[in-house]
């Protein structure tokens, strides 16, 4: 039932149409602090694409988007050089 709502909350992360709707959405996806670094890797990558997604959506936030959309690519990547 846990993993069940985890992909809900990963929906709703992919759906959000605003910075804050980003912002709330991946709060509740993101992984427990101890969790494994491959969890947390998907969790960057996963969330630099919400990230995108919304700065094409929420033009005056589109810089802002962008900004957090290579920010968690670049955590993303930089775990998988680790």
């Amino acid at each position: 039932m846990a993993q069940r709502k985890r992909s809900d909350a990963w929906e709703a992360a992919l759906a959000a149409r605003t910075l804050k709707e980003a912002h709330e959405a991946l709060g509740k996806v993101m992984p427990a602090p101890d969790a494994a670094l491959s969890r947390w890797r998907t969790f960057y990558l996963r969330s630099a694409e919400v990230y995108r997604q919304v700065a094409e959506i929420d033009r005056g936030h589109h810089h802002e988007a962008l900004y957090w959309a290579k920010r968690e690519r670049e955590k993303g990547e930089a775990l998988k050089a680790e």
